[in-house]
């Protein structure tokens, strides 16, 4: 699967799109970011500067790697390829990774890692369950295509956030932040390329 660079944050082209997710009972264009409790009720802000899209962003992230890891661990049974197995069980290693560092960098800023639920990448796991796991397949050698097609288009998903973040965490300056998301960011490109070697060199020719 070709990839198309983004040369503004080194992420694909969606990077510019990604959802901000409303809480549904927030007023207007206010959301639930921080998690902070005030007397009992969440604490709601707006977006107002980049800071605040940046930890709006990583909390989004967090929350589609959460969603991501467990389906991932489905793709990982379902699948017969010994070499995609191993490398969607790695996957699942490195999407636990990702959350860590994210955890770790959100709280850092004194908000909630799960203050945001991503809609984007639940509509992606909806999306392989139902085309990877539920469907009929005569082989599973077609079954397996499947799985690497459904699961790149998570990572893709994720590339395009890291990326994201990257950007962001320089223009702040937030120079450790970036080099951490930055390691996620390579560490995602790498499996990537490591599924679609895969695909073409064996998948998706036993599928013909």
């Amino acid at each position: 699967m070709q990839q198309v660079v983004c040369e503004s944050c080194n992420a694909l082209p969606s990077c510019a799109a990604l959802d901000h997710h409303v809480a549904p009972d927030a007023p207007g264009p206010e959301r639930v970011r921080s998690g902070h409790l005030n007397q009992g009720k969440i604490d709601t802000m707006s977006m107002n500067d980049l800071k605040d899209i940046y930890i709006d962003q990583m909390q989004d992230i967090y929350s589609a790697n959460n969603q991501s890891a467990k389906v991932t661990a489905e793709l990982a049974k379902a699948a017969s390829d010994s070499e995609l197995t191993d490398a969607l069980e790695a996957g699942v290693k490195g999407i636990e990774q990702g959350m860590e560092t994210l955890k770790k960098l959100i709280e850092g800023h004194g908000a909630d890692p799960k203050g945001e639920h991503c809609k984007g990448m639940e509509g992606l796991v909806k999306e392989a369950r139902a085309h990877a796991l539920e469907e009929s397949f005569g082989n599973d050698e077609a079954r397996d295509a499947m799985i690497v097609s459904q699961y790149q288009r998570m990572v893709h998903y994720a590339i395009a956030g890291y990326g994201c973040l990257v950007a962001y965490a320089k223009r702040l300056g937030l120079n450790e932040d970036a080099e951490a998301l930055q390691t996620c960011l390579d560490e995602t490109y790498d499996g990537d390329r490591r599924m679609t070697k895969i695909a073409e060199t064996d998948v998706n020719a036993a599928a013909v």
